[in-house]
């Protein structure tokens, strides 16, 4: 006797499956394809690290596409708030820090599409003598 494939127990659950991953994948299409998601100047993420060295906090964000004059650094000595905008895309982050800096002793560089910006750490409190 030969096996009829719609004797399967099994087969319609694995076509419900497949079902529910195709409507996965088209709602993914959706939100990536033209005009929606990556070709959205506002949505673009950045990629962004945070190197704690001994004495300084060091800040590599990867900003492509963006002329050296268009990029805008603030830091209160806390959060370091990053705005840029080129001809393709715009990039406004802010960045809590792990650790206090001070903000006067900032340098930064930007060389290929890779920004860089480094802080002293801010020195921990001051003793005070009593009296």
């Amino acid at each position: 006797m030969r096996r009829d494939d719609r004797d399967d127990p099994f087969d319609e659950f694995f076509r419900e499956i497949e079902r529910m991953m195709n409507d996965v994948m088209d709602d993914a299409r959706a939100q990536t394809g033209p005009g929606a998601g990556a070709s959205d100047p506002a949505s673009s993420d950045v990629h962004l690290d945070v190197y704690e060295e001994d004495d300084r906090l060091r800040v590599v964000a990867d900003i492509p596409g963006v002329d050296k004059r268009d990029i805008d650094l603030r830091c209160d000595g806390e959060v370091l708030t990053l705005d840029a905008a080129g001809d393709a895309r715009e990039y406004n982050e802010r960045v809590r820090l792990p650790a206090r800096v001070d903000e006067h002793s900032a340098s930064a560089s930007y060389n290929n599409g890779i920004l860089e910006v480094t802080f002293d750490r801010a020195g921990d409190s001051a003793n005070i003598d009593l009296s």
